[in-house]
C-alpha cells in the first residue's frame, strides 16, 4: 500500500501515513482554512486502507493545537481507525502532549472516551 505523505504549514500539521509499515503520524498544527478539503485525502487514503489493513496500526499525534473544525476531522480518522480496531486488528493511539498542556490532554481524553480504541498518553517535556 502506498503512503500518505503531506508537508506541514504553519497551519496545517504534517501527516505521514505509511500503509506498508501501519506506522501513522499527524504533527504540528492543526488550524486550516478550512479543515474538510485539508483533511479529504487523509480520509480518502483511509478508506483504501482499511480494505488491507496492517496486523497492527500506530498511530501517533503530536499536535500543538488544533480548532474546532479540526477537532472533528480528527475525530472521524479515529473512527475510520476504530472500524479496523472493531475487525480484530491491533491499533494502537499514542496521544503526545506538552508537559503542561492540560487542554491537549484533555482533548486526547475527550477522544479515547468517544472511540473504543486504546490510547496511550504521553507527556513530553518540550
Amino acid at each position: 500500500m502506498n503512503s500518505l505523505v503531506i508537508e506541514g504549514s504553519p497551519k496545517t500539521p504534517s501527516i505521514n501515513f505509511d500503509g506498508a509499515n501501519g506506522a501513522f503520524l499527524i504533527e504540528g498544527r492543526s488550524i486550516p482554512e478550512n479543515s474538510l478539503d485539508f483533511y479529504k485525502p487523509v480520509m480518502e487514503w483511509l478508506d483504501s486502507y482499511i480494505n488491507e489493513p496492517q496486523e497492527e496500526t500506530n498511530v501517533t499525534i503530536k499536535l500543538e493545537y488544533f480548532n474546532t473544525s479540526s477537532s472533528k476531522c480528527i475525530l472521524d480518522v479515529f473512527k475510520k481507525l476504530e472500524a479496523i480496531f472493531k475487525r480484530g486488528k491491533k491499533v494502537i493511539i499514542n496521544w503526545h502532549y506538552e508537559i503542561d498542556d492540560e487542554d491537549m490532554l484533555e482533548a486526547g481524553e475527550d477522544y479515547q472516551s468517544i472511540v473504543k480504541i486504546p490510547f496511550t498518553m504521553i507527556e513530553d517535556d518540550e
